[in-house]
């Protein structure tokens, strides 16, 4: 059987700039209705044979991830990581939850992959070799001299379209981009993989020992929620060595195999990217959210929240969330990360904390630069914990809600001392503000 794993948030994905860190880059819709996490699944469990998906990610992200899950009418199987550790301890956790004869299917759930026929047809060729007991690779055909990805060099054929793995190499510059391309033996590193659990776990015991002792020793500590989601032990993971699975194994691993993949896929590293994707009008722009562009070319324009009007510009991107405005030249948008650097640099709170962050009760809003006042967006049926409630004078604007035994409706207010849960009834979705008090 086939075991789609889907890495999402902490399992060794970019930092998303300038978006929530409680809704990662997988779980905004980028291009279209759903998420790209959704469209994942969605992709992945449309193959023969496979099961319910395996997701691993972050734990601070586990009911978004959950709820996307259920939408598509799958139980959770969530494997919760107190941080990040990159993609050989995730994938190898995955692998433990599985049985020993099933084939990994690992996709990140940050990646966009237009022709799914293609995807499929490459999958199910990439899924018959894993079971022969190969470590399989997607490398995808080179479109463009691109140095923002890595690389993979195919060795000999092997049966169908399948080589021989003959290296990893490193993100290029231009002139070695441009003869990788050239040459027709170099193809894109995918960040996708079959492989057999079992045959996964021995050449990570071969290749990577310290990793694979960690690993094992993290999954006998782990505790299982009722509903089956294996929640990682924070001690125990921090002696995991953090590596990725082309580091940690395929580079060393003489089973090596690389499978082409020629099926429009990006994984939407940039938001330039987004806008090499996404629909556009006459003059080459495309737009998101509450936006309005008067003789805008070749540009991305973007927001998650208040108007956003752009006049009279040529290739740029602009992205305006909860948190911060971005505006960067369409070709220069890696310099993000100098941005980032700089953030971190000058200890600015933006870079951790964040005006909305996204709770399984709903959604804190912060109001005021100093954090005295904040709203509480309650969804119906919902619990809050005591933890999750701050203390101050609260004003319930709508809806109803019960604190302790006392319900209050909207236009009530009160003065909070101590931490009590908060609950709302069925069908009501519920707003309090929050002025804090000393």
């Amino acid at each position: 059987m086939v075991v789609p794993v889907i890495l999402s948030g902490g399992a060794g994905t970019r930092l998303w700039p300038v978006s929530r860190a409680q809704q990662p880059k997988q779980l905004l819709p980028l291009v279209e209705t759903r998420s790209m996490l959704r469209m994942t699944i969605d992709r992945v469990t449309a193959l023969p044979n496979a099961k319910d998906p395996i997701v691993v990610c972050s734990a601070n992200h586990d009911h978004l991830v959950a709820a996307e899950l259920a939408d598509a009418g799958y139980s959770p199987r969530l494997i919760l990581e107190p941080f990040g550790r990159n993609t050989a301890p995730a994938v190898a956790f995955a692998a433990l939850a599985s049985d020993p004869r099933d084939v990994l299917l690992v996709i990140p759930a940050d990646h966009l992959i237009p022709d799914e026929a293609a995807f499929s047809k490459a999958a199910a060729e990439a899924i018959s070799l894993a079971s022969r007991g190969l470590l399989v690779t997607f490398g995808v055909i080179p479109t463009h001299p691109e140095t923002g990805y890595g690389y993979v060099r195919i060795g000999d054929p092997l049966s169908g379209t399948a080589s021989t793995l003959a290296e990893f190499v490193e993100k290029p510059d231009i002139e070695t981009a441009h003869d990788y391309v050239s040459s027709g033996n170099y193809l894109w590193n995918s960040g996708m993989f079959a492989l057999g659990a079992a045959t996964y776990l021995d050449q990570l015991r071969s290749h990577a020992p310290e990793m694979a002792d960690a690993v094992t020793a993290t999954w006998e500590r782990a505790s299982r929620n009722t509903d089956g989601t294996v929640v990682l032990d924070r001690e125990a993971f921090e002696k995991c060595p953090s590596d990725s699975i082309d580091y940690a194994v395929m580079e060393h691993t003489e089973a090596g195999a690389v499978v082409p993949l020629d099926a429009g896929w990006s994984d939407v590293g940039s938001w330039a990217a987004v806008w090499d994707i996404a629909p556009k009008d006459k003059l080459g722009t495309a737009t998101t959210g509450d936006v309005l562009v008067s003789g805008v070319r070749n540009s991305y324009v973007r927001s998650d929240g208040p108007l956003v009007a752009v006049s009279g510009v040529s290739d740029l991107i602009v992205v305006a969330t909860d948190d911060a405005v971005l505006v960067v030249p369409r070709g220069q948008t890696q310099r993000v990360k100098e941005i980032v650097d700089n953030l971190a640099a000058s200890n600015r709170p933006e870079l951790l904390s964040h005006l909305v962050t996204e709770h399984p009760w709903g959604s804190l809003h912060t109001v005021t630069t100093d954090g005295s006042v904040v709203t509480m967006d309650l969804t119906a049926n919902t619990h809050v914990p005591a933890d999750d409630t701050p203390l101050g004078v609260h004003v319930v604007q709508s809806g109803e809600v019960t604190i302790g035994e006392t319900t209050y409706t909207a236009g009530q207010s009160y003065t909070m001392m101590d931490h009590t849960a908060m609950s709302t009834p069925a069908g009501v979705t519920s707003r309090i503000v929050v002025t804090r008090t000393e």
